[in-house]
């Protein structure tokens, strides 16, 4: 792989972190490690479940200010 390639890599990996989007992916290989079978919720299920949650517990980081 080239440098720039490596840190274009990197930047999205950081980005998607820091973001909360592979959130979702960990949800669902975690799911799917635990039992193949299991039924994974979709992404909008997951993140309106994770909503309520945070703005349900102010200590989870929900912040409207």
């Amino acid at each position: 792989m080239t440098r720039a390639r490596r840190a274009a890599d990197w930047i999205r990996w950081y980005v998607r972190e820091v973001s909360g989007e592979s959130v979702y992916d960990k949800y669902v290989a975690h799911a799917r490690s635990c039992d193949p079978a299991a039924e994974v919720m979709t992404r909008r299920e997951f993140e309106r479940k994770r909503t309520d949650a945070r703005e349900a517990d102010p200590r989870e980081g929900f912040r409207c200010c």
